[in-house]
C-alpha cells in the first residue's frame, strides 16, 4: 500500500481525519493499492501534513479515475512544546513568531502544479492553532541544538478555504496585478519572500491561468483566464 497509515500518522493527521469524516465514510480504505484516509463513494480525501512531494505519485495514479480532495492545515498560530521524552512532563512552551497564511500553500503546491488543473482534484486548506511538541534527541536537528519534533496536535479549526478548479486560485492575486506583473512586485503586493512570489507565480502558471514573457532573467507575468477581465 501508499500512504500514511494509521502506525505512522501524527495527532494533527488523526485529528483532521476524523474532522473530514462522515458516518458512512471508509477510513483508511484501499482503493486501487493506495491507502486513503477517508473514502466517501467515488470521492477519495487525503489529509496531507507533510511534503507534496510524496503525494504526487498517488495523485498521478488515482485522479484518471477518482475524485480526490486534499486537505491541507495551515497553522495561523502554534506554540512550541519542549518535553522531557515524548510524552512525558512539559519542560518549557512558547508561541512560535511564524503566522501561516494561504499564500504559504504554494511551497508544497508547487510540487504537484501540473496536477491541479485535473478535473478530479480540487483542495481545501485549513486554518489551525496547534501544538508543535519536541523533546531532545542525539539525532536531533543541530539548528534546534538537538531537539527534534515528534508529534504536532491540533488546538482548534479556526476557518477552511476549497479550491475546487484553477480559477478559483485567482482570488489569491492581486487585482492590479492581473494585466502584468514580476514576481517583485507580487512579493510587494501581498508582502510575502520573493521565492513564495516565484513559486505562486509558477504554479499559475502552470494551471494555465497565467503566459509569461522573458524580460531580462526573469519572467513579466499576465492573466489570461477570462476572469481576469472581469469586474473585481
Amino acid at each position: 500500500m501508499n500512504g500514511i497509515g494509521t502506525l505512522k500518522e501524527s495527532s494533527l493527521h488523526a485529528a483532521l481525519k476524523s474532522w473530514a469524516a462522515r458516518p458512512g465514510d471508509q477510513v483508511e480504505a484501499a482503493v486501487d493499492g493506495c491507502l486513503i484516509d477517508v473514502a466517501r463513494g467515488d470521492l477519495l480525501i487525503e489529509i496531507q501534513t507533510g511534503h507534496f512531494s510524496g503525494l504526487k505519485p498517488k495523485l498521478a495514479k488515482l485522479l484518471p479515475n477518482h475524485r480526490v480532495h486534499v486537505i491541507y492545515p495551515i497553522a495561523i498560530s502554534k506554540a512550541v512544546v519542549r518535553m522531557d521524552a515524548p510524552g512525558g512532563k512539559e519542560l518549557s512552551r512558547r508561541l512560535s513568531p511564524r503566522r501561516g497564511r494561504v499564500e504559504h500553500l504554494f511551497s508544497e503546491l508547487v510540487r504537484v502544479a501540473r496536477l491541479v488543473e485535473h478535473p478530479n482534484f480540487s483542495l481545501e486548506v485549513v486554518y489551525t492553532q496547534e501544538e508543535e511538541l519536541r523533546a531532545w534527541h542525539t539525532d536531533g536537528s543541530w539548528r534546534r541544538r538537538g531537539w527534534r519534533t515528534f508529534d504536532r496536535r491540533l488546538l482548534r479549526i479556526t476557518g477552511a478555504q476549497r479550491f475546487d478548479a484553477p480559477a478559483d486560485y485567482l482570488g489569491l492575486l492581486p487585482s492590479e496585478l492581473r494585466s502584468g506583473f514580476d514576481t517583485h512586485s507580487l512579493a510587494q503586493s501581498l508582502r510575502i519572500p520573493r521565492y513564495l512570489a516565484q513559486k505562486m507565480a509558477y504554479c499559475l502558471h502552470s494551471m494555465g491561468l497565467l503566459e509569461r514573457e522573458k524580460r531580462g532573467r526573469g519572467y513579466v507575468y499576465r492573466c489570461v483566464h477570462p476572469q481576469c477581465t472581469e469586474a473585481p
